[in-house]
């Protein structure tokens, strides 16, 4: 009986902790999300139910909003509020298929978190690394988490072996606002195409 209780008590705390998962440490909030996508990437499951569940991961953890406006720059003060909204949801869409296929890719991908550096009260750099396999070298990976809200700590970027993808991701949007004398439908229009292929 004494030792049904201890499991009991066991499991109510793994609970606990997996449903308070985002009151962390950044670091261990990217450990506990890297091993959430590792371990549905070693399931046996079609690549769709692999990207389905991670859709759910991102949205869970990444500032999909924060980085989709980021990515607009400046062209951001131009919208109006309807303009806003559609982007918004486009940018979410584009997101996490771009994330999500590219992510399902992999079949084991071990990284392990090695550090962290606080930048100041909204922002903490945590450092890792995807270990190496006869496949692929090792990467050096960087997380920029948006700490604000310390019980609900959030990716806005990853920075590999240096490179920004926020930024990487702006230039891109850029360019095509660029090309279209900042017409912000003709970047609607490159979104909507991405995710219906």
């Amino acid at each position: 009986m004494m030792g049904l209780k201890k499991n009991i008590i066991i499991f109510l705390f793994f609970v606990f902790c997996l449903s308070n998962v985002h009151s962390i440490e950044p670091d261990v909030f990217v450990q506990s999300t890297v091993n959430r996508a590792s371990q549905i990437l070693s399931e046996d499951i079609t690549k769709e139910e692999k990207i389905n569940k991670l859709k759910l991961i991102a949205k869970d953890t990444v500032d999909i909003r924060g980085v989709g406006f980021y990515s607009l720059g400046k062209a951001r003060k131009n919208l109006d509020e309807d303009q806003k909204i559609k982007y918004s949801e486009l940018f979410e869409s584009y997101f996490l298929k771009s994330f999500s296929s590219r992510l399902a890719e992999y079949t084991n991908p071990e990284i392990n978190v090695l550090g962290k550096k606080v930048l100041n009260t909204n922002y903490t750099i945590v450092n890792s690394l995807l270990v190496s396999t006869t496949e692929r070298p090792e990467v050096k990976i960087d997380w920029r988490i948006y700490t604000k809200n310390p019980d609900n700590p959030l990716i806005r970027d990853l920075i590999i072996e240096g490179l920004s993808l926020a930024r990487t991701q702006k230039e891109e949007f850029t360019s095509i606002l660029n090309s279209n004398d900042g017409n912000i439908d003709a970047l609607f229009k490159v979104l909507e195409e991405f995710y219906k292929k």
